[in-house]
C-alpha cells in the first residue's frame, strides 16, 4: 500500500463512495480509482466495501476499522504541515472559528479585538452554525476551534475546556405583568414563551427546569438568533427567555429583564478542538484570550 491509496480511501468516504468524484478530486481517471482499490483489497486480503453490482454502497466492518487508521494518518499529515508552518512563521496564518450567533455577537468581539492587536497577521474566519454542525466542522477540519454551550462535551474525540458560566433572563416589554412581582415557574408558564431552538444556547437547561414542574411552557416561537427572539417580544407576542449576556440595558431600553437564575440551571459555554489536532501558537493564544475574557466577566 502507499499514501496515495490511503488518501483515496479518505476521499472516497468523503464523497459518499462516488468513484467519479473521487477521481476528479485526485486528478485521475475513474478506472484508475477502481484499479487502486482492487490492488489495496488484494494486498489486505479481504474486501473493504459492500457493493451492489459495481457500485460501492458502504464500507464493511473491516473497512470502517481501517478508516480509523486512515483518519489518524491524515490527521498526522495535517499536523506535520501545521507544525512546519508554525515553526517557520508563528505570526501569520488562518484561524477558523465555529460558533453560534449568541457567542459571536455577545462574547467574542472583545477577545477577538485583543487577539487581533497581538496577531495582526492572522486572518479569522468565523462560521455560525448549530452545535451539531460545529462538531462536524471540527472533525472535517473546516474549523480549528468551536465555542458553544451545547453538545461538545459529549464527544470523546474533542478536548473541551470550560469557558464561562451564565444564566437566562426573561425579557418583557415595560408594563407587562411579568415586569413586576415574584417570578415562579408557574407564573412564567402562564404566558406565551419565545426562546431558543433545541440544541441552542442552553435550551436543554430550560427544558430541565420544567421537567419536574406541574406547569408546561407554551413555546410559541423558537429561534437560534437572540435578536429574532427580541424582535418578536417587541411585537408583543410573549415573554422572551434569552441568555443574560444578550440583554443590554443601554440598547434594550424598552425591555425589563428578570433574572431566572433561581429557576433555570446555569449554562456553561465551552471551548472545543480535536484532541489530536495540532493548534498553532496563535490558536493557543486565542484560547488564552477567551479564558481571560471569561474571567473578566466574573467581576
Amino acid at each position: 500500500m502507499n499514501l496515495s491509496q490511503i488518501e483515496l480511501l479518505r476521499i472516497l468516504q468523503e464523497t459518499n463512495f462516488s468513484l467519479s468524484l473521487a477521481a476528479e478530486k485526485m486528478n485521475i481517471v475513474q478506472s484508475a480509482v477502481s484499479r487502486q482499490l482492487q490492488l489495496f483489497e488484494t494486498e489486505i486480503g479481504s474486501p473493504l466495501f459492500e457493493r451492489k453490482g459495481k457500485k460501492i454502497i458502504a464500507m464493511n466492518s473491516l473497512g470502517l476499522r481501517i478508516m480509523e487508521e486512515v483518519n489518524a494518518i491524515n490527521q498526522a499529515k495535517t499536523n506535520i504541515q501545521t507544525l512546519a508552518s508554525d515553526y517557520l512563521d508563528s505570526e501569520h496564518g488562518v484561524l477558523h472559528i465555529a460558533t453560534t450567533h449568541t457567542q459571536a455577537k455577545y462574547f467574542l468581539p472583545k477577545p477577538i479585538l485583543r487577539f487581533r492587536e497581538k496577531y495582526p497577521g492572522v486572518r479569522i474566519y468565523m462560521d455560525e452554525a448549530s452545535p451539531e454542525q460545529l462538531i462536524n466542522k471540527l472533525h472535517t477540519h473546516k474549523a480549528d476551534i468551536a465555542i458553544c454551550t451545547e453538545k461538545v462535551a459529549d464527544d470523546t474525540y474533542l478536548m473541551v475546556k470550560p469557558c464561562y458560566e451564565w444564566y437566562h433572563v426573561a425579557v418583557v416589554l415595560k408594563g407587562h405583568p411579568l415586569a413586576e412581582g415574584e417570578i415562579s415557574l408557574d407564573r412564567l408558564a402562564s404566558f406565551p414563551i419565545l426562546t431558543y431552538s433545541f440544541g441552542f444556547t442552553g435550551r436543554s437547561n430550560i427544558e430541565m427546569a420544567f421537567k419536574n414542574s406541574v406547569s408546561e411552557l407554551d413555546i410559541i416561537l423558537s429561534a437560534a438568533d437572540t435578536d429574532v427572539i427580541k424582535s418578536y417580544v417587541r411585537l408583543g407576542l410573549g415573554v422572551g427567555i434569552i441568555a443574560g449576556m444578550a440583554y443590554d440595558e443601554k440598547i434594550d431600553t424598552d425591555f425589563v429583564a428578570r433574572d431566572l437564575s433561581h429557576l433555570i440551571p446555569s449554562s456553561r459555554t465551552k471551548i472545543a478542538y480535536l484532541k489530536n489536532n495540532y493548534l498553532p501558537l496563535y490558536g493557543q493564544h486565542f484560547i488564552d484570550e477567551l479564558i481571560f475574557a471569561a474571567e473578566e466577566m466574573r467581576f
